[in-house]
This record gives structure tokens, C-alpha cells and sequence, in this order.
């Protein structure tokens, strides 16, 4: 159901307002182009009174004796001055013309590329909540699409529009000057052809909004795809991704279709309208001529006008469209550029300096959706240098809880002190640059093996990247490449294995030299030998820094100061190594699966297992063990699933 008219007008006109700031910049360009087109329509309209007067006083009657008119006699000199006349007002009307359209174009690609620069800027600063939500594609449509049709309003629309306005007011004025009676005659199409525009107007924007909707839908769909295209082609669903494709582009086509319908039903009856119009001119003219009300050249004269008139009044409902579209897009655009940051900086807010790493989180909750707790009243003192390895099953909330430090998202409940200061009292940019992270998922940038190390830090010297790739155990796999630190690094580091990446992603975080240090699972892709390097690395790099560690392994977190063990967004264990696998519960039944046998058969030194009543356990062996031990301990991560975000 369309809104009514009011309504609608009130959130067009809400929508247009909001673009117009942005002319602000380029005011003295858009005065200028307002003369051209003010210039452009005075030298189109006034030529036909050119020829007009050149009739009126380069050609004379001439008459017999009778009275009866027998010929014309040219005034040549007149007839010569009016030609020239004319000639230098198509010439002044191309150049205005030309300063129109280029001025008209330069201001919307100007505007065009602010707009882009606020939506990108804003997208930037907007906190994981926005993101977790969003969808790239249509972001991507909004950032292209929808600021180009923005565009093409300022560049054409808004200047055409005027043009074509400022052309029917001096034929309107000049028609009235020259015959009151047939001026109304020539009138009477023009509320026709205004209420058909608005009609048609008024039909094509929810269509366009829909055009522009599916459009979104189709690149997300287009870059789903190829984002993922490993997995497409490893599960063989070319054919299903090229239907969806197809699906979301026939729905396009469709939309395009009933909308072009909708305007070629349009135009011709514009075009009937006019030639109507001219018809009815012509002929009431006459008629006056007849009676000596009118002059044959007064006739011709707004026979030109109403030529003239006719390609701009037709086109009238196509700068209707343009504008439809806009606020359309206006609408969509806007969206992306008011959209707020869930995590926000108190105004007033110090910056972060001098950090000692003292991490405190004082009875802290957090929840995605004010709904389902993720966590419960967390309670962590991570004093300066400690390691704090953070242990569950998947969906406990290990990640949340390193994802709440740098403030990608803030607290439903309680604090996190740093150094004793609330992390809300001070800048966000401060903040982050005291805190370095290995995530999860890597993402490496398109660029240089350098460029992506040193991405955190770019006036680093080439001796401080290769230091952090040193400390990485990346800088031999580095040498070994053809064009070393040059070597070109593919779309989200598709041409290194996960271990490469991981330790790049290392290397880039150690190279900040935070005092805090954050590594989320960061050693899940590499092996074993791998592994062991990077935690060799990682020990004498971690001193003096507070480091928070997640790992499913074992052997990455037992030499932690401190290792907290999560079940369902709350704690249920803490303590060193030594401690928790002195204790039932699940460290100790992890361990006992993943690292007992292996430490023993290393003849390495491994604390008794207490029985009932503090007796030492003897751990019964049965044949086959070893085969039972993955599946049995990916049982016991898997618990608890259900309690809340990794």
C-alpha cells in the first residue's frame, strides 16, 4: 500500500534536506552552475523571439492598390542582424550548456565520493555488535549502488530539473505577454503532464527500493560465493550456488522489467499529450489570426516555444525518477552513516599511557542480546607479566572475555580495570594500542609478506620486522620465498598455509610491543614442531607482558601463572597446572586423555592423581586406549556448547 501523498512528501523533502549539506563544500561551483543553467534556458527560449522580432521588422507587407498583400520585402540589414543574433545565442547557449553539465558532473562526483568517505569512516569506528549482524553485500551495494544514484541526482537531477522549471516559467511569461488567451490554451496540458509524473513517480519508488534491495541481495550472494569458493567447489555445489546466483538475478531482471513497463507506458502518453497540445495551439491560433486577434508570427512564435518545451516536459517524469531513486538510496545510505557504535567513547576520556598490564575484571557479564548471558560474573586479577590461559569447551566464553578487553564490545555488567582505571574512562584508540592480538581467524591484506608484518606499524624498519618474524619462527620460510619480505601475499593470505599465516599474524602483534598480549587460539593451525617453536618463542617474549592465552591444548596453557577454566559463561576452576590436575573436575579430565601418557613415556616427572580420601589414583590402562582418547576428549570440549558465544 502506497502512503499517502502528505506523508510521503513530508519524508522526500526529510530525505532531500539531509543531501543538500553536502553542496556546502562546493558552493561557489554550484552558484556557477545555477548561472549556466540560468544562462542556458534564457538563450533556448529568448531565440524564438529572435525570429519573431526579425519578422516582425525585417520583413515588410507589401500591398496593392487594393489594399490586398502581394509579397514581403526583406529589410536585409535587419534580416542579417538577427540571423547573427540567433547564431550567437546557440553558440552562448553550447557554452552554457557545456559549463552545466561539467560543472553539474564535478559537483556530484564530489559529492558522491564525501558521501563514500563518511559511510566507509563510519563503518570503521562501528563496534563487532554492528558487524556480527550486518551483511558485506549490502554494504557493498550501498556503498556503490546506492551513492551513485545520489550521485546522478546532483550531477543531472537537481541542475536538469531547475533547467526544465526555469524554461516552462519564461514560456509561460512570454506567451502571456504576447496573448493572454491562447497562452491559456498552451497551458492546459502542463497539470496533466504534472500529475502524470507524480502518479508515475509515486509507483516507481517503492519499485526502485525493492530494485536497490535485490541488488544488495544479489552481490551478497555473488560475494558469499566467492569468498567461500574452496568450500563450493569442495562439496561440488557450483550448480546450486550458479541457481541462487540466477534466483536473486531473474528477480532483478523482473523488478528492471516492470519498472522500465511502467515508464514506456509513460512516455508515450507524454509524447501524445504534447503533440496533442501543439495541435490545439496551432489551431486556436489560427482561428485568432483569422480574426486579426493574432499575428501568423506570434502563431510560429509559440509553436517554437511549445517544440522547445516538449523534450524537457517529457523527460519532466524521468528527473521525477532520478529524484525517486535518490531518496531512495538517501534512505539507505543514511542508514549506514547514522548507525552507532555500540561501544562508545565518554566524552572526555583520557588516554591510556604508561601501562604496567595490571588486568582486573571485577564481577563482569556480558550478554550479545540483553537476553541469553554469555557471561557471569567473571572475576580475574591478572597482575603485570602474568600468563592467563583461558581453557572450556567451545561456546564457554573464552573468546568473549578477551574480545571485552580492548572493548570490541562492552560489558552488560561490573568493570574491567587496567592499571586501575575503568577501560571506559579512556580514548578507544589508546586503549587498542596497548593491547596486541593473535585472533582466531587470520586475516592476512593483499599486499606485501611486509606490508602485512608491519601493518600495525608502518614506519617499522626492516630490522624490526625481521626481529618479530624471527620471534615468530617465520623469518627462514620468509628468505626462502623467491621475492623474500616482498613476496605478494593473495586475497585474505590464500597462498600460505594456516601455520604460515597464524605466525605472520604473530609476528605483525609482537612487532606493536604491547605490554598486554592476547593470543585467541592463535597456535590452532600449526603442528606440533610448529607449536613448539612459537611457544619457545612466545616464553621469553610474554615477560613483562600480561598475556592471555586461549588454547584447546594442553600443552599450550600449562605453563601459565594462572589457568581459569570455563564452563557456560562462568568459571568453574582456576589455579596453576600443578593445582587444577589435583582436583576433579574438567582440566583434569582433559589432561588425563590428552597429555599423561605422553609425559610419562617422556619420563618426565607427573603429580600423583588423588583417589577417594586423597590417596594416591593408580589410572587404569586398557587395551585400545589410545584409539578412544580423540573422540572421548573432543566429548568432554564439546560440553556445554549450549552456555553461550566462544
Amino acid at each position: 500500500m502506497i502512503p499517502s501523498f502528505p506523508e510521503e512528501g513530508h519524508r522526500r523533502v526529510r530525505w532531500l534536506l539531509r543531501l543538500l549539506p553536502y553542496l556546502k563544500a562546493y558552493r561557489g561551483q554550484f552558484i556557477l552552475a545555477w548561472v549556466c543553467v540560468i544562462l542556458a534556458g534564457a538563450f533556448v527560449m529568448i531565440s524564438p523571439l529572435l525570429i519573431k522580432f526579425a519578422i516582425d521588422f525585417g520583413l515588410q507587407p507589401v500591398r496593392d492598390a487594393n489594399g490586398r498583400l502581394i509579397g514581403l520585402e526583406g529589410n536585409e540589414r535587419l534580416l542579417i542582424l538577427g540571423a547573427s543574433a540567433i547564431v550567437a545565442f546557440a553558440i552562448a547557449r553550447g557554452a552554457a550548456a557545456f559549463g552545466q553539465q561539467y560543472l553539474g558532473e564535478t559537483i556530484g562526483q564530489n559529492v558522491a565520493y564525501d558521501i563514500r568517505n563518511r559511510i566507509y569512516d563510519n563503518l570503521q569506528r562501528l563496534s563487532f555488535a554492528y558487524h556480527d549482524k550486518v551483511q558485506t553485500g549490502q554494504i557493498m551495494s550501498r556503498a556503490t549502488q546506492d551513492v551513485e544514484n545520489i550521485r546522478i541526482f546532483f550531477s543531472m537531477g537537481l541542475l536538469r530539473l531547475s533547467y526544465i522549471i526555469l524554461m516552462i516559467l519564461i514560456s509561460i511569461v512570454g506567451m502571456l505577454v504576447i496573448n493572454w488567451q491562447l497562452a491559456l490554451v498552451s497551458f492546459i496540458s502542463l497539470p496533466i503532464l504534472a500529475w502524470r509524473s507524480i502518479v508515475t513517480s509515486r509507483r516507481l519508488r517503492p519499485m526502485w527500493l525493492q530494485i536497490q534491495q535485490n541488488q544488495a541481495e544479489m552481490t551478497q550472494i555473488a560475494e558469499e560465493a566467492l569468498t567461500g569458493i574452496r568450500v563450493v567447489k569442495a562439496f561440488a555445489r557450483e550448480d546450486y550456488e550458479s541457481k541462487k546466483f540466477a534466483d536473486a538475478a531473474k528477480r532483478q531482471a523482473d523488478l528492471s522489467y516492470q519498472a522500465a513497463l511502467i515508464q514506456a507506458n509513460n512516455q508515450p502518453l507524454l509524447q501524445g499529450i504534447s503533440a496533442a497540445q501543439i495541435a490545439l495551439t496551432v489551431g486556436f491560433g489560427s482561428w485568432l489570426v483569422s480574426r486579426g486577434s493574432l499575428q501568423a508570427q506570434d502563431v510560429l512564435t509559440f509553436t517554437l516555444w511549445l517544440n522547445l518545451l516538449q523534450l524537457p516536459v517529457r523527460t519532466l517524469g524521468f528527473m521525477i525518477n532520478i529524484i525517486a531513486r535518490a531518496i531512495s538510496s538517501a534512505e539507505r545510505v543514511f542508514e549506514l552513516i547514522d548507525a552507532q557504535s555500540a561501544v562508545q567513547e565518554k566524552p572526555g576520556a583520557i588516554p591510556l599511557t604508561d601501562v604496567k598490564g595490571h588486568v582486573v575484571f571485577e564481577n563482569v557479564s556480558f550478554s550479545y542480546d540483553n537476553l541469553s548471558p554469555v557471561l557471569s560474573g567473571i572475576n580475574i586479577d591478572a597482575k603485570p607479566g602474568q600468563v592467563i590461559a583461558l581453557l572450556g569447551p567451545t561456546g564457554s566464553g573464552k573468546s568473549t572475555i578477551v574480545n571485552l578487553i580492548p572493548r570490541f564490545y562492552d560489558v552488560t555488567e561490573g568493570r574491567i580495570l587496567i592499571d586501575g582505571i575503568d577501560i571506559r574512562d579512556v580514548t578507544i584508540d589508546s586503549l587498542r594500542r596497548n593491547i596486541g592480538i593473535v585472533q582466531q581467524d587470520v586475516f592476512l591484506f593483499i599486499g606485501t609478506i611486509r606490508d602485512n608484518i608491519a601493518y600495525g606499524k608502518p614506519d617499522a624498519s626492516q630490522e624490526e620486522i625481521e626481529r618479530a618474524a624471527k620471534a615468530a619462527r617465520i623469518h627462514d620460510f620468509i628468505v626462502s620465498l623467491p621475492y623474500g619480505y616482498d613476496e605478494w601475499v593473495g586475497e585474505r593470505g590464500v597462498t600460505l598455509s594456516g601455520g604460515q599465516k597464524q605466525r605472520i599474524a604473530i609476528a605483525r602483534t609482537l612487532l606493536l610491543d604491547p605490554k598486554i598480549l592476547i593470543f585467541d587460539d592463535s597456535t590452532a593451525s600449526v603442528d606440533t614442531q610448529t607449536e613448539f617453536l612459537i611457544q619457545q618463542a612466545l616464553q621469553e617474549l610474554m615477560k613483562g607482558r600480561t598475556t592471555f592465552v586461549i588454547a584447546q591444548r594442553l600443552r599450550t596453557v600449562m605453563r601459565a601463572d594462572q589457568i581459569i577454566v570455563l564452563d557456560r559463561g562462568r568459571i568453574i576452576q582456576r589455579g596453576t597446572h600443578q593445582e587444577l590436575i589435583q582436583q576433579e573436575g574438567l582440566y583434569r579430565r582433559i589432561f588425563e586423555l590428552e597429555l599423561k601418557d605422553q609425559e610419562e613415556a617422556l619420563g618426565r616427572p607427573v603429580a600423583p592423581v588423588p583417589g577417594p580420601g586423597g590417596a594416591e589414583r593408580p589410572r587404569p590402562r586398557v587395551r585400545g586406549e589410545s584409539e578412544a582418547l580423540p573422540a572421548e576428549r573432543a566429548r568432554l570440549l564439546a560440553e556445554g556448547q549450549a552456555g553461550g558465544g566462544a
